[in-house]
């Protein structure tokens, strides 16, 4: 990593867009990456990796991994709460898609959210999610596959109560 600027106009981009979908959080996003990064700068061990970028979302999914073991410290969440906070996809109609997809994904578990991501938006390799989860090959395919059908019973059920493609 000694051309760090460089590496940060290749990579940001993909692991903002994984910690977004990962959080649902703009905010949250914006400080997963930074702190990717600068965990990434100052590391002194070589890449853990096979891929500079499975390792730069590896680290962002272990930030907000922390994070999340740090908000359960503070306060018990409860499924009757409703986040208020304003969500960036609602100011635009036209991303409504988008906003759908963010409110599934964070149903999901954890680390069925972060498989699938990492599959799907990132491309890594099911051995690269293997070992970016600490999870055997087989549990990777098993829950990126759940996930998958999870989602489209989500997608579906919504379609169906509204009667239409929403």
């Amino acid at each position: 990593m000694s051309d760090f600027d460089t590496l940060y106009e290749q990579f940001a981009p993909d692991v903002f867009r994984f910690a977004l979908y990962l959080t649902g959080d703009r905010t949250r996003a914006d400080d997963i990456t930074a702190e990717t990064f600068l965990r990434a700068w100052t590391t002194g061990s070589a890449l853990r990796m096979a891929t500079v970028k499975g390792y730069l979302i590896t680290i962002a999914r272990n930030i907000r991994l922390q994070q999340l073991r740090e908000e359960r410290r503070r306060s018990e969440l409860t499924d009757d709460i409703e986040d208020s906070s304003p969500d960036p996809a609602r100011q635009s109609e036209d991303r409504s898609e988008l906003e759908h997809a963010l409110r599934d994904l964070q149903q999901l578990h954890e680390t069925d959210r972060a498989a699938i991501l990492m599959r799907a938006l990132e491309g890594m390799s099911y051995e690269e999610i293997a070992v970016a989860t600490g999870m055997s090959l087989s549990a990777v395919k098993v829950k990126i596959h759940r996930a998958r059908l999870r989602l489209n019973e989500m997608r579906n059920a919504r379609r169906s109560f509204h009667g239409h493609n929403a």
